[in-house]
């Protein structure tokens, strides 16, 4: 009897020390990813909006000694410091959809608090404490990482 693929989903926040419009515009600069996101090795836009924004962004990873490949679709709402996105083709994954939310903390302009949600369903069942890892690293990426980068100045 085959064993359903559960779909993950998990949520985290942190505080970055930068305007919310900075840490927006370091989330948006996908080509930039690989310098800042370890795992990411090469990230190249597919398809823009007609106010230039990336709509599909082709992904290379290797981590935990495995490449993939997946591509997402970005979606901007009228809020501009969110930023969504879904799976739109993978080959490790089947979800790989999520959000970032970037809002000022009250009375400091230049401190954010960062919310960063994810859902994923991998293409093939693995281990829950693999699944678990793997997860942890998205999430460290997506906001430790980030977060590094962010407060670095790099790229302001």
């Amino acid at each position: 009897m085959a064993v359903p693929n559960v779909v993950d989903q998990a949520t985290q926040r942190t505080t970055i020390m930068a305007s919310p419009e900075r840490c927006f515009d370091v989330a948006v600069d996908f080509e930039q990813y690989p310098v800042w996101a370890r795992d990411v090795k090469k990230a190249r836009i597919l398809s823009r909006d007609r106010d230039d924004r990336a709509v599909d962004v082709e992904y290379w990873v290797t981590a935990m000694g495995r490449s993939t490949t997946y591509t997402l679709r970005y979606f901007y709402g009228s809020d501009p410091l969110r930023l969504a996105w879904r799976l739109k083709r993978g080959d490790a994954t089947t979800r790989l959809d999520g959000e970032y939310t970037f809002v000022a903390v009250p009375g400091e302009s230049d401190t954010t608090e960062v919310s960063y949600q994810l859902t994923v369903e991998l293409a093939v069942p693995l281990p829950g404490f693999v699944k678990r890892r793997a997860e942890s690293r998205i999430m460290h990426t997506a906001l430790d990482e980030l977060k590094a980068h962010v407060e670095a100045g790099a790229g302001s």
